[in-house]
């Protein structure tokens, strides 16, 4: 029997004699017709058989043949976990809620030869499926990817495409970053200039040379319509869409927009270098939080999120040092400086948040000048935040910039990759990705929720090039985040991948070539 590879790798496979033989006369029985029409979605395109789906009953349990089943578990229905016995004569689907029956279908169609993944009849083709009986959950309950558009932004159509090539390995968090110093990429019907002016940059540096622009105007943004439609598109798939909405820093574009908001109130632009602005939202002025809030109101209206991440990294404090507004806000709350003021500022809109029983995320400079009560601690400079935050009983996900930022350079050898950012992120140092560090505590490790993987698009201007710079790197975190192995041999995982490369191949996903 040849070996099976599947990305990410299953707690428990159990390699069985024969093989179910998918066909023109193959039916799906399913208890919520909703779920059979989902998997035979996901088969019907290649193989071009029709596959009728019909009501499960208990009867047909023991007595069907050339079928594949979807049976409802007594486990309990928010449970990602799944059960996947394949048999000559039948495919049994088990799970006890949505998520662990499309995590089933995911790991169903890369046990059938990659071409399944085409979106045309593959007439050639076998559709063999070899049996196996599989036990399986993920590790951790947060299993992300991050999609910058404030620096580059990319079409809808390709936002479908990096939802569903995450769903096929199991992610579930979909973390868009909607707002920047050199974008505002989201409809606020509310305040129109965010779009009209913020939108809009007079040009963009060149990816060779940073410190020089190409003098072409870009700009763009999403539409209201469009957030939605992308939000379902992922809830169908099992990805929730978590919306980054920037503040108090990276909010250049917005102050452009509405300059009134900012410490010097005039002569803001979107900026057109990458880096850190010192201009940032004015904490002393309180049409800042009656701006917030309402583009918030229009944010949880689209995103139905429980977490909504609020950026609150990189927030330079000269501005607010120099301001009598914001001085005077440091003195009537009885703070001790401007990063007392900065988490004044977050429990601000943490606690707008939590009335409207929305959590807030932020990255790890949240925990400067003392942590809001209910926050989430994203952990990007290293694992030392997250593990502090944890220690201290806060919510975190793990993602340390030394091992899932994937806008670092692929190779120590930077004139062989398109340009990228000055740091170095090779395939093998991915999959030494610790998200439960020994410093934390056993009893305190339940504050892990888990973690993800980042793309920051300042040198990346197309949707081919992030997927190049995404995978395979992305897939070894998929791994890391549903099963958390103790065996971490790079050799294997090299060896696994070459073998599963087709399935990127028919998904038509740009991905690096793995070295030599």
């Amino acid at each position: 029997m040849s070996a099976i590879t599947l990305f990410p790798q299953p707690q428990q496979l159990e390699r069985k004699a024969g093989a179910f033989t998918l066909n023109a006369h193959t039916r799906v029985f399913a208890a919520e017709s909703a779920l059979g029409e989902r998997l035979a979605d996901y088969l019907r395109p290649a193989t071009g058989f029709d596959l009728p789906v019909y009501p499960l009953d208990g009867d047909i349990l023991a007595a069907v043949t050339n079928a594949i089943l979807l049976v409802s578990s007594a486990e309990e229905e928010a449970s990602e976990a799944y059960t996947l016995d394949v048999a000559p004569e039948r495919v049994t689907l088990g799970a006890g809620g949505r998520s662990g029956f499309l995590h089933a279908m995911q790991t169903l169609q890369q046990l059938l030869p990659p071409q399944i993944l085409m979106d045309e009849p593959q007439d050639e083709v076998t559709w063999e499926i070899p049996s196996v009986r599989i036990g399986d959950a993920p590790a951790f309950g947060w299993r992300g990817l991050h999609l910058d558009v404030g620096r580059h932004m990319f079409p809808v159509d390709f936002i479908k495409k990096f939802i569903d090539t995450m769903a096929f390995y199991k992610f579930n968090i979909f973390h868009w970053h909607l707002t920047e110093d050199q974008g505002w990429r989201l409809e606020i019907k509310k305040y129109p200039r965010l779009t009209d002016i913020g939108s809009q940059r007079a040009e963009t540096p060149i990816p060779a040379d940073p410190k020089q622009g190409d003098g072409q105007p870009y700009g763009g943004f999403y539409t209201q319509d469009e957030a939605r439609d992308i939000v379902a598109y992922a809830a169908e798939r099992g990805i929730t869409v978590m919306p980054e909405i920037e503040l108090p820093g990276h909010s250049l574009a917005a102050l452009s927009a509405y300059p009134e908001l900012g410490c010097v109130g005039s002569a803001y632009e979107v900026r057109t270098t990458w880096g850190i602005d010192p201009n940032i939202y004015c904490a002393g002025n309180d049409e800042v939080f009656a701006f917030l809030g309402d583009v918030f109101e229009e944010v949880l209206a689209l995103f139905p999120s429980e977490y909504i991440h609020i950026g609150g990294d990189e927030a330079p404090k000269e501005r607010w040092a120099a301001c009598p507004k914001c001085q005077a806000r440091i003195k009537a709350e009885g703070l001790a400086d401007e990063h007392e003021l900065q988490s004044w500022f977050i429990r601000q809109i943490e606690y707008w948040l939590s009335e409207r029983g929305r959590r807030l995320v932020g990255w790890d400079e949240i925990l400067e000048g003392g942590l809001a009560p209910k926050a989430t601690v994203m952990s990007w400079r290293g694992s030392a935040g997250g593990i502090a935050a944890a220690k201290a009983g806060h919510d975190v996900i793990m993602t340390p910039n030394t091992y899932c930022y994937l806008d670092y350079y692929q190779h120590e050898d930077w004139t062989r990759e398109p340009p990228a950012i000055a740091s170095t992120l090779p395939l093998e140092q991915v999959w030494q990705y610790v998200v439960l560090p020994d410093e934390i505590a056993p009893e305190k490790r339940r504050h892990i929720l888990g973690g993800q993987g980042n793309i920051w698009t300042e040198y990346i201007p197309s949707a081919e090039h992030a997927e190049y710079m995404a995978f395979p790197r992305a897939i070894a975190i998929a791994d890391v985040l549903w099963n958390h192995p103790s065996d971490r041999s790079y050799d294997a995982l090299v060896q696994r991948l070459k073998a599963h490369l087709p399935c990127l191949e028919m998904l038509g996903v740009n991905y690096r070539p793995l070295d030599d």
